[in-house]
């Protein structure tokens, strides 16, 4: 069984670094036993690079290990799959991320009692689930090694979640290490504060070659389909895999290239918009339906519904409240699956105008949409350089404006006018 390294694409740099980290880690664990009893040693050879002058107990940064980390990188670089996976090698009984003793495996599969991953279904991360978190983060490790809380997206921590973290990583629990993602370390995405006492992971966009080898090996697709998908999902691992996997998603895709040709008039402009929110609508609610049926029912039976003993029926009229908070979450998943189907279609259609504008400079590099290089061709010529990066830009004001919370109707007509006006 490959390493819990070896879904980390293209990151090499990154993978010496946090397993580095990893062997001082397991140093410390090894040199805490040896100052409570030489015997409590785990049994097994230590590697040179776990060799060190560490305190017995206690991290030292000096050794490549700290309490808090931050991977950034663009989406699809592997941010939450580094976390995951260092978390794994926290907790590996060599202190190497193996992937085969029971703390890798556990880690990898969400099993591992002492991990805990957060992963944000709406649009934030607020500050009651982050005092429950940091509350459970200051107890010791069951198993003997670390407690490790990793949260994806930190970007979407609210202010008050994020002072509540600032408190647990300004004094951490000595065996706590705090595993967060985001896609900067700009202060709109992390707080300064919070970033001036973590080690920073940067981690790049990896290459559609080492996307593709992942795709072959791993999923065992075609080798030509695996070149095309890496290149049209622009290194992002997920989407490729989607696109490779997944005839939908291909419909999806051909539907948003097809745009530029839609835009004949202010009309046609409009009806594009609307074709495509209403597209981001339909898959976000095709991806939330059966999650939120499965939610509804647990709930529903967990408060007493179909019973037929005494005050059954008043139990369920009591938990009104109960329903009303988890149809609540949903609407903010499903607000947040509509958002991320959205963006995924405007980083297609950015690739497109991508292509415009490096045929029309007449750059030596391979377009991200090989199937539709002729229409980009096409683009190049009638618009010209200026042209075509205008409606580039127009595309990446439309996903900054979505961010922004404005409405996504209102910025993707706001996109197409753009786009057809050029």
């Amino acid at each position: 069984m490959p390493d819990v390294f070896a879904d980390l694409v293209g990151q090499d740099e990154a993978v010496a670094e946090l397993r580095r980290a990893a062997a001082a880690a397991a140093a410390v664990l090894r040199a805490g036993a040896a100052d409570r009893a030489p015997a409590l040693i785990a049994a097994g050879p230590a590697s040179p690079a776990e060799a060190g002058d560490t305190e017995p107990g206690a991290l030292d940064p000096s050794t490549g290990m700290t309490h808090a980390w931050i991977f950034t990188g663009p989406p699809g670089s592997g941010r939450s799959v580094a976390a995951r996976a260092f978390a794994a090698a926290l907790q590996c009984t060599y202190g190497t991320g193996c992937g085969e003793c029971p703390g890798c495996h556990t880690t990898m599969g969400g099993t591992n009692a002492d991990v805990r991953m957060v992963v944000p279904e709406g649009l934030s991360i607020g500050v009651g689930e982050m005092r429950a978190l940091v509350l459970r983060a200051a107890s010791t490790p069951s198993g003997g090694r670390w407690q490790v809380v990793v949260i994806e997206d930190a970007d979407r921590l609210t202010e008050a979640a994020s002072n509540a973290l600032l408190k647990a990583v300004e004094e951490p629990p000595p065996r706590t290490v705090f595993l967060l993602c985001a896609p900067s370390t700009h202060p709109d995405d992390i707080s300064v504060t919070i970033r001036s006492r973590c080690r920073v992971v940067p981690l790049r966009q990896p290459p559609a070659a080492a996307v593709a080898e992942v795709l072959v090996r791993r999923d065992g697709i075609a080798p030509d389909v695996a070149q095309w998908a890496a290149a049209a999902a622009q290194g992002h691992v997920g989407r490729a895999r989607r696109l490779a996997r997944d005839p939908e998603a291909r419909k999806r895709r051909e539907a948003v290239l097809a745009v530029p040709r839609r835009l004949t008039g202010v009309g046609a402009a409009f009806d594009a918009a609307s074709a495509l929110i209403e597209a981001a609508e339909a898959e976000a609610e095709a991806s939330v339906s059966e999650a939120d049926a499965t939610e509804r029912s647990a709930l529903e039976t967990a408060l007493g519904a179909g019973g037929t003993g005494r005050g059954a029926a008043g139990a369920i009229r009591g938990a009104a409240g109960q329903l009303k908070e988890l149809e609540k979450r949903q609407k903010s998943r499903a607000t947040r699956a509509q958002r991320d189907a959205l963006d995924r279609a405007l980083v297609d259609l950015a690739g497109f105008y991508r292509d415009a504008l490096t045929m029309a400079l007449r750059a030596p590099i391979d377009p991200v949409h090989t199937d539709t290089a002729a229409l980009a061709g096409a683009g190049a010529q009638k618009w010209d350089a200026e042209g075509s990066l205008r409606r580039l830009e127009a595309v990446l004001a439309c996903r900054t404006a979505i961010e922004a919370n404005v409405k996504p109707r209102i910025a993707v007509e706001a996109m197409m006018l753009a786009l057809w006006k050029g």
